[in-house]
């Protein structure tokens, strides 16, 4: 299985003379859906557009929360809403390099009327969802979920 997305950027013809360009840019994925992006405000990016960073800890944060609703579903376990809170931090790794070194998710499920689920299971489902999400699994940042 593989997915592919196509990254489009064009120059503003701003004069290069200002030592600056646009970072602004289109995100076409596979789904058909297009998102406009940039590079974080703090890189001179706009802040009204997504930018990297954020992508990744959306797609972590979608990826745990899928694998735990399924984990849920196949425990019979049904979830009524799953919000969640999502923190990255920029720091430098090992090598020096500026990475996002810590991913804090703070997810809160609220679980169908009546059933009660214990912190002890609950820990347990989102121990396995982080196991076995795809994202988690690709990341070196350190991962933390807090519920």
């Amino acid at each position: 299985m593989a997915f592919t997305l196509k990254v489009d950027w064009e120059s503003d013809n701003r004069p290069i003379a200002d030592g600056d360009f646009c970072r602004d840019h289109r995100i076409h994925f596979g789904s058909g859906q297009i998102i406009q992006a940039s590079s974080a405000p703090e890189y001179k990016g706009c802040d009204t557009k997504i930018n990297p960073e954020e992508q990744l800890l959306g797609a972590l944060s979608s990826c745990h929360m899928l694998t735990f609703l399924t984990i849920a579903h196949l425990k019979r376990l049904k979830v009524l809403s799953y919000k969640d809170t999502a923190t990255a931090e920029l720091g430098k790794n090992e090598m020096g390099k500026i990475a996002i070194t810590k991913i804090i998710l703070k997810p809160v499920v609220i679980f169908d009327n009546g059933l009660e689920v214990n912190l002890e299971v609950l820990a347990k489902i989102h121990e396995k969802a982080h196991a076995n999400c795809f994202i988690a699994n690709s990341l070196s940042a350190e991962i933390e979920v807090l519920y």
